[in-house]
């Protein structure tokens, strides 16, 4: 009586994954080629629209036009290479001293406009959260500044601030809201807290709504008050959510050009911003100088990005999440094991 020997199986060549087996990361060879083949167009959009320009704009910055006599004794005009000469005079000079107070408003209307939009954001979400009669139209009024283009919000609010206008009327006195000075940057911030804060509530609702109901059930039967349910359940639950609207509206106030604009004009000394600044370098021709605002001004946005995000948490892409699920998906395949 004959027997077989049960054939060894062939050692696999080291680094190689067998067939069908999947990879330290959960999936496969053949998926990882599907997700890059799904992925490349987005990518190659992304860099067209956002890593061309980049580099586009850091490459001009290191060049100045430039204007004078060639060797026949014409005028001649170009771009000359300078280096960092246009972000050394970034700090010298009236060029040094526009470039300052534009860094310094944009950062005075950042801050001010989004804690008052957090405040008021929150507050108007607790409102649309509430169940009674006539919430639908309370939601629907609340979304309304957000969904108005801001050069029409802009010139509204113009109209509003005009020396004879409805404003100056309410306070009984005559302020020229439009001109230089103070009365100008509050202008700006109380246009631009009006428009914006919805987005905060809005998103910050968005948020409200996932929290279950028993939670506040159970707080209730404990004798817990509506403070103490705001304080414990309401805002710790909430607040992924409320980062994440806070670090999308820091990005867009760093970024703000259109609603001081036309709201108070171009010029303006108390309202320039980075953006601004920029365009008007670039509006005298000077784009060297104008592309070095704008290198700048992107690297001031992500610097308060890569801050936010590591130092208060804002979970952006949702990589929490991501790592919770796979956690929970290793702890099962271990129990089944």
């Amino acid at each position: 009586m004959s027997t077989t020997t049960p054939a060894r199986p062939r050692p696999s060549a080291p680094g190689s994954t067998p067939a069908g087996e999947r990879k330290p990361g959960g999936r496969t060879s053949g998926e990882g080629r599907m997700a890059a083949m799904l992925l490349s167009p987005t990518l190659l959009v992304l860099a067209l629209v956002i890593a061309y320009p980049l580099i586009s704009a850091v490459h001009q910055s290191l060049f100045r036009e430039s204007s004078g006599l060639d060797e026949n004794g014409f005028v001649a005009q170009g771009e000359t290479f300078v280096g960092l000469g246009n972000y050394a005079d970034l700090f010298v000079g009236e060029t040094g001293a526009r470039f300052l107070n534009a860094l310094a408003n944009t950062t005075f209307f950042t801050l001010t406009t989004v804690a008052l939009e957090t405040v008021l954001g929150l507050c108007l979400a607790l409102a649309m959260n509430r169940a009674f009669r006539g919430r639908a139209f309370l939601r629907a009024s609340i979304l309304i500044p957000w969904a108005i283009p801001t050069a029409v919000s802009g010139l509204l609010w113009r109209w509003i601030f005009q020396s004879d206008g409805i404003a100056n009327n309410l306070i009984g006195s005559e302020i020229l809201w439009t001109a230089e000075g103070f009365q100008a940057k509050a202008a700006v911030i109380i246009a631009e807290v009006w428009k914006t804060a919805p987005f905060i509530g809005l998103l910050v609702l968005a948020g409200m709504q996932i929290i279950p109901e028993e939670v506040y059930e159970a707080a209730r039967i404990d004798g817990a008050g509506w403070w103490r349910q705001l304080g414990s359940i309401t805002l710790p639950l909430v607040k992924p959510t409320l980062l994440v609207a806070v670090l999308f509206r820091l990005l867009d106030a760093l970024r703000m050009f259109d609603l001081p604009f036309v709201l108070i004009g171009p010029g303006k000394r108390s309202v320039e911003t980075l953006s601004m600044l920029a365009w008007d370098e670039s509006n005298q021709l000077r784009y060297g100088s104008a592309s070095a605002f704008a290198v700048i001004l992107f690297l001031y946005v992500a610097l308060v990005a890569i801050v936010f995000v590591k130092l208060l948490g804002a979970d952006v892409a949702g990589t929490k999440e991501v790592r919770a699920l796979r956690k929970v998906g290793r702890a099962r395949k271990a129990k089944a094991v």
